[in-house]
Formats: C-alpha cells, structure tokens, sequence
C-alpha cells in the first residue's frame, strides 16, 4: 500500500531526507557478542505444537543453535548461565507481511526488540538485500528475512511504477520472472491488476525457476484458481470474497469492466470496497466450504493482515499511541497526512457503518478459514500502511486473530509454525527444539493465557545473541533517536 504515500511530492521528500538520516549507523552490533555456550534455566518453554508446558527446563544454545531443551543437567564448562525462573520461552516471531522502512538504525533493530526474528519482505530492493548479508555476517543486528522480487502487476499498474514491473504482454510477464530470479529474490510476489492470462504465464516461468509465489489475488482469477496453481500465499482478504458469493457471476462481471489509471491506488481501493460489500451480503456458506475445502487441500495459506484492515475500515478508532516515535518523523508526518487525507477523506456516514460491519466480518471469516483447516499465518503489512508500526503491529495481529476467534495458542502458532513451513524454514525456525536456531523471545508471563503477554518481553535471543531488558532499552532509545532526525 506504499501507493497512499505515493500522493505527495513533498512528503517523498521528506521521507528521503529522514532516511538518509537514519542509514548512516551500523546499529547495535555490540549488542551481539555471544558467549559460545548459553544456558537459560528455570524457564518453562511453551510448545506451539500444542504439547504441555515444559516448567523449570534449561534451554542450552551453543553459537547459533540449541542443543538441548528439558530438565537442567551437567552444563559445560564455561557455559554464561541465564537464570529465568518465572519466565516463558516461545520461539522468535514472524512477521510474514512486512515493506521494511528503508532506515538502518530503524527498521532491522525494531523487529527484534518486539521479538521479530524473522520477515517476509513483499517489496524486494537492493537495500534489502544489502542489510541480509551484513545481518547475516554479524555486522548488522536485525531479522532473518526472505525477500520477494519487484511486485509484478498488470499494465497499467494501480501501483507505482518505479517500484512494481507492468506486464502487458506474455514475453514481458515471463521477463519480470526472470529479473526477479536474476536479482536474488526468494519468490515472486503478483498484484491485484494481473490478467487471468498473466497471471498463469507468471505462475508457470515462475515454475520453471523453481520461484515460490506470493501475494494477492488478482482482481480478476478465482481464490480456487490461485491455490490450484500453486500460489503459497494469499495476503489479504481483498478477492477472497467472491468465490464464497451466490453473486459471484455478477461481481465477476463487474470486476471484467474495471478500468484504472496509472498508479490510482485510492480509486482501486474505493471500488474494491464495493464489491467486498456485495459479496459478502450474498456470503454462501456452502460456496465457502468448498473454497475452503480447495486451499486446504492445496495447503495454501492465508495472510489476513487484520491490523491493515482495522486502520482502513476502522480510521476513527486509529490513536497515537506514542509508537510513532519509533518511526522516522517523516514517515509519521506522511501517515498521519494519509489517514486524513486519503483513508477518511470523503467517507460518508454510509460507508464508515458499512466499513464498521465489514471489519467483523473479515474476523468472522478468518475464523471460518482457521476452523476449516486453512493455514493462517501471521503479517501486518507493516512499514507500508499509516499506523501500522513494524515490529510493534505483529503483537496487534496477534490480538486481532484471537479477537476473530483465533486460540491464543492458533494465534502463537500463525507467527511462528505456520510461517515457518511457509518459508521451507521449518527445519530451522518456529520451535524451541534442539537443533533449531536460537531465536527466542523470553516473556514475563503465559502467551497462552493472554496473547497479549506476547508483549511484555524480558528478553531476545537472536542467532544465539541475547539482547537482555537494559540491551533492549537503550536500543529502543536509539531508535527513537535516528527516528526524530
């Protein structure tokens, strides 16, 4: 959605101005000195498979990975014991969903002190892939992250054009695959405005180089198409609808008439908000059932995005909290500018009851997917919607899904599990377990009693690198501080 901040020439300004301010350190690198044997005792490690609490256990981190998790034995020698009686140790958080603010000493340390551990960047860059190789060399503390290429669209584009690749043309959808591969990206991430016909060619050049794809559905091809052709994930509920509709030939009809100038996001966004209005008052639950029924089947998962969701339909109820002082004062300016400007401009009574009543039925939805057996994975979109702070936002998604009827362990599981099979990063991430990589978030008090404990965080492991509550302070201090320059 970086196309609502995309409206005023001024702001982009701004935003440069900040970033170019905010790239020049190297972060908090010194944070990262890790003992070469580590030993949590005392704590219980709460098991997002569903098993009992494992109390009073010792996790033992050697370099990068855990060893051994259970009860506390003959440590060795030399080992920096970290005693945690009291606390609580899931694995480290996915955001699935992110468009990382370009901002060195922003961005990479704001994932972890909220215990974001890993991201899915949707947007790719080379900046992206500059912060991966220092992060992964020790020289920047921040998130393991899998990155997608240039958002590949139809022509013209709703985006903008300088960041999303239009395709009108077959030999030019297939060029967009390839220069993806070419530029490092992990996957290949499609948009709204892709044909029914390109969108097959990208799905099948994407096959061919062994390219997972991501990304919305487009406007205009089924949810069932999108999972039968092997899309891993649909971000959003936008075209998830229509599937679901006994007017499903109508909207169908009316999506084919759909005609949008070059970058006209906000005019997109206004009649998408029309046809989900429509499909929803003629929701078919025997329809859903057989959607559902196909994405699980092809095991094809969601990414909701509640918290964008509860910004645009809900902007009367979006506060400041005081987060935005972890954003760069730029950036904070655009987004406040955008909610007035863009998100709430021109909404009459009408359509702000109708978003109100729109907003509970996305939760419903999301609980009738999560109760169908369809993977639900935790993103907020954060970095690229006004309000939705990164780092901070997963812990409101987190809210929003058990707000939609999610368990606090579904919930836990959405941020950690789920995300990991989606990324093939499951032998690695999403598990306290020997042999995984110790990425940790050590917490005050029970997740699965209150999702919202996930927030009071005591502590982060981050590659085997403990980042204790003073750590996290004075980083939260220097963020705050690049932010305002």
């Amino acid at each position: 959605m970086s196309e609502l901040m995309g409206r005023r020439d001024a702001l982009k300004a701004g935003v440069t101005m900040a970033v170019a301010g905010a790239v020049a350190g190297t972060g908090q690198a010194a944070a990262a000195s890790a003992a070469r044997w580590i030993a949590l005792t005392g704590v219980t490690v709460v098991d997002v498979t569903g098993r009992p609490h494992r109390r009073n256990s010792t996790v033992l981190i050697r370099g990068q990975r855990i060893v051994s998790v259970g009860p506390r034995a003959e440590l060795p020698e030399g080992t920096h014991v970290i005693d945690l009686p009291g606390k609580f140790v899931i694995p480290g958080l996915c955001d699935a969903h992110v468009h990382s603010i370009p901002a060195e000493r922003v961005s990479p340390p704001l994932y972890l002190v909220n215990g974001v551990t890993t991201v899915r960047e949707m947007s790719g860059s080379p900046l992206l892939h500059r912060w991966r190789e220092r992060i992964d060399r020790g020289e920047l503390l921040g998130p393991r992250s899998v990155i997608a290429g240039r958002i590949i669209d139809g022509a013209p584009t709703i985006g903008d054009p300088s960041v999303f690749a239009e395709v009108a043309t077959e030999a030019q959808a297939r060029e967009a695959v390839r220069q993806a591969k070419r530029d490092g990206a992990d996957f290949v991430k499609v948009y709204s405005r892709l044909s029914p016909e390109l969108y097959r060619v990208v799905t099948d050049e994407a096959r061919r180089h062994r390219m997972p794809v991501a990304g919305h559905c487009p406007d205009g091809v089924a949810l069932t198409t999108v999972s039968a052709l092997g899309q891993c994930s649909v971000e959003h509920l936008y075209s998830t609808w229509y599937d679901t509709s006994t007017r499903e030939r109508e909207l169908r009809a009316r999506i084919a008439d759909l005609r949008f100038a070059r970058s006209d996001y906000v005019s997109w966004l206004q009649e998408i908000h029309r046809l989900e209005w429509d499909a929803v008052a003629g929701y078919s639950a025997r329809k859903a059932a057989a959607v559902f029924a196909t994405l699980v089947r092809n095991r094809t998962r969601v990414v909701p995005t509640l918290t964008v969701y509860q910004v645009l339909d809900r902007p009367d109820e979006v506060r400041d909290d005081g987060r935005l002082t972890y954003v760069p004062a730029a950036v904070a300016e655009g987004w406040r500018w955008a909610l007035a400007n863009i998100i709430e401009a021109g909404r009459t009574p009408e359509v702000a009851a109708q978003r109100h009543a729109l907003f509970e039925r996305r939760k419903a939805f999301v609980k009738e997917l999560a109760e169908a057996g369809v993977p639900v994975v935790a993103g907020t979109d954060g970095g690229d919607v006004p309000f939705v702070v990164p780092g901070f936002s997963l812990h409101d998604e987190l809210a929003n899904l058990v707000r939609s009827g999610l368990s606090p362990l579904g919930a836990l599981r959405a941020a950690t599990l789920e995300p990991a099979r989606l990324l093939g990063l499951d032998d690695s991430i999403g598990a306290v377990a020997p042999g995984k990589a110790a990425d940790l978030v050590i917490l005050d008090a029970d997740p699965l009693i209150d999702i919202r404990n996930t927030t009071r965080i005591h502590a982060v492991v981050t590659r085997g690198r403990v980042i204790s509550t003073e750590q996290r302070a004075r980083m939260l201090a220097e963020i705050a501080s690049a932010a305002a320059a």
